[in-house]
């Protein structure tokens, strides 16, 4: 018995051995030609979904029929934006839960663009529901209407949010 096991272990040692002197064959510039070629896979992988994406969009929002809401807060604004509810035609396209981080970027003269739709020319309806609560810590809600008018080609609409009030642009 002690004999088959000089053997087995002699047979396993010789194996290992073995593994260790294939693995040395690979050099370390063909593992450094390899992590070049997965680089350049990666930057092929992240361009083609970049283009995948500027296809998507060009195809789900077609210039003649595409609007965008973009969400900006006054000057000087100090209350505390918590929620905003965006509703076109009477029908929600948008609600955003504001974190403290967006809510320093929107102060900083951030702008967020909340939505982008596909709506017919001609005129919409559209309301912005803002609960926030004041510099004093009084909870608040404001509503701000606007019809906006869709021409054909892209349509952009900038709402300002205020403490004192919503104004809304078509560019």
């Amino acid at each position: 018995m002690n004999k088959t096991m000089k053997i087995i272990l002699s047979g396993i040692s010789i194996c290992v051995w073995s593994c260790c002197v294939y693995a040395q064959d690979v050099t370390r510039e063909q593992i450094k030609g390899l992590d070049e070629q997965i680089q350049e896979i990666k930057g092929d992988v992240l361009s083609i979904a970049e283009e995948l994406n500027q296809m998507e969009e060009k195809l789900l929002f077609p210039s003649n029929t595409q609007v965008s809401l973009f969400m900006a807060l006054a000057e000087g604004e100090l209350f505390r934006l918590d929620s905003v509810e965006i509703m076109l035609d009477g029908r929600p396209v948008a609600y955003h839960l504001y974190t403290f981080k967006e809510l320093e970027a929107l102060r900083m003269g951030g702008v967020q663009r909340i939505y982008t739709g596909n709506i017919a020319t001609g005129e919409h309806a559209l309301q912005v529901n803002l609960k926030g609560l004041t510099e004093g810590g009084s909870a608040f809600e404001l509503t701000g209407s606007s019809a906006v008018k869709k021409d054909v080609g892209p349509s952009i609409v900038e709402i300002t949010l205020a403490q004192q009030g919503i104004t809304m642009n078509d560019r």
